[in-house]
């Protein structure tokens, strides 16, 4: 994902000696502050690779300017960088650059790709564990940018430092049986800040299976994979509470609930205390998501569908997320069968974890898509898959 971080004591003319920066950066002028812009990332669920080429980086004033209005400001990169989205994780930003800025309020950020071409190696490109790297289909609309929804201030003399969360396993759309993938970008705007979550999760986990997620109110604020040393860091979230929420291939949900952030990195446990959730069969939920047309049904390819679990005295969980299919509109979520386990916060870092029987393989399904209204289902998978259909009101 992509960042920015407020630097209240920071002045220009020292962030662009002392806080990074690049294209378009300058001395401090009146009236004038500067923006600096990182790229960070989720988990890319089921890839090897997922690789991006970022050209530019705009933004406006106006929340609905288009493309060949003025007023627009660019960090422009010194040459177009390919990244790879997947080492972008637990804790580590790209840094893009920083740019001057006119004081004021903005409301509208792009994020400009490069097309990919004939060359090799392919500007945007994924690889499925397993498999070999294909070119990843870009939006119609890549010349323009990827708009992104952000309301941020520039003010004189500072730096706003901003983070994009470029969340690659939402992003990267599987195109049918036709071996094609294509990307839909989910990417929030964030100010990046000094603060988060850090833990130890047991070694004895399959890592590449594991992620580690940060939420507020069952929605997911920042994720992260583990590293070899079973440490995961969620950076950059603002002050508040958090619930850390631990899934792993064959694992029980494991829930660390009500996580204080404050003015420093919140440690939730050490190696000595690593979190090793409980053994569990794994199911299927599978289904396709449409909508009513006429007689008929359409399909909805721009679908993404989630699997929540609510736990006896809260709080309620994402477990599983992915988009639809984008020719079939079809998902599968992975979940676990065997009850969740909840430990609340403690500042000792001894966590006393407690199934919650009652959970047990009881999810809600839910379908959301752009400019519709979400629908969802129960599932119960305790002892078989389920298969649970989503579709919208006409």
């Amino acid at each position: 994902m992509f960042g920015l971080r407020a630097l209240a004591s920071c002045t220009v003319a020292a962030a662009l000696a002392a806080c990074g920066g690049g294209g378009g950066g300058g001395t401090s002028t009146a009236g004038s502050g500067a923006l600096s812009v990182a790229l960070t990332d989720a988990p890319g669920c089921g890839y090897d690779h997922v690789y991006v080429t970022v050209d530019r980086v705009r933004v406006h004033q106006d929340g609905s300017a288009a493309d060949s209005d003025a007023g627009w400001r660019e960090i422009v990169l010194a040459a177009p960088r390919r990244l790879d989205l997947l080492d972008l994780t637990n804790g580590v930003f790209e840094e893009l650059g920083q740019t001057q800025l006119p004081a004021g309020r903005y409301n509208q950020v792009r994020l400009v790709l490069l097309d990919n071409g004939s060359a090799a190696p392919q500007a945007n490109a994924v690889q499925p564990t397993g498999g070999a790297l294909v070119p990843l289909a870009t939006p119609s609309a890549q010349q323009s940018g990827l708009k992104l929804k952000a309301t941020f201030d520039v003010s004189t003399n500072q730096t706003t430092d901003l983070v994009l969360d470029f969340d690659a396993c939402r992003s990267v759309v599987r195109a049918g049986n036709s071996g094609n993938y294509n990307l839909k970008p989910v990417l929030t705007v964030t100010p990046r800040v000094a603060t988060g979550i850090l833990g130890y999760v047991s070694t004895t986990l399959t890592i590449a299976g594991t992620t580690v997620t940060a939420q507020q109110d069952g929605t997911v604020v920042r994720s992260t994979v583990p590293d070899a040393t079973g440490r995961f860091v969620l950076g950059s979230l603002p002050a508040g509470n958090y619930d850390v929420v631990i899934g792993s291939e064959g694992r029980s949900t494991t829930v660390v609930s009500s996580v204080p952030v404050t003015a420093t990195t919140t440690v939730v446990n050490g190696t000595a205390t690593a979190i090793l959730p409980p053994t569990s069969a794994m199911r299927q939920v599978t289904g396709t998501v449409s909508v009513p047309a006429g007689t008929a049904t359409a399909l909805v390819t721009d679908a993404t569908v989630r699997a929540s679990q609510a736990l006896a005295g809260g709080p309620t969980v994402e477990v599983a997320r992915v988009p639809v299919d984008a020719t079939a509109a079809t998902y599968v979520l992975r979940v676990p069968a065997a009850a969740p386990v909840k430990a609340p916060y403690a500042a000792t870092g001894t966590l006393a974890f407690a199934a919650d029987t009652a959970a047990a393989g009881k999810y809600r399904v839910q379908a959301a898509a752009p400019g519709r209204t979400a629908v969802d289902q129960a599932a119960d998978v305790t002892t078989t898959d389920g298969v649970v259909d989503l579709t919208f009101a006409p």
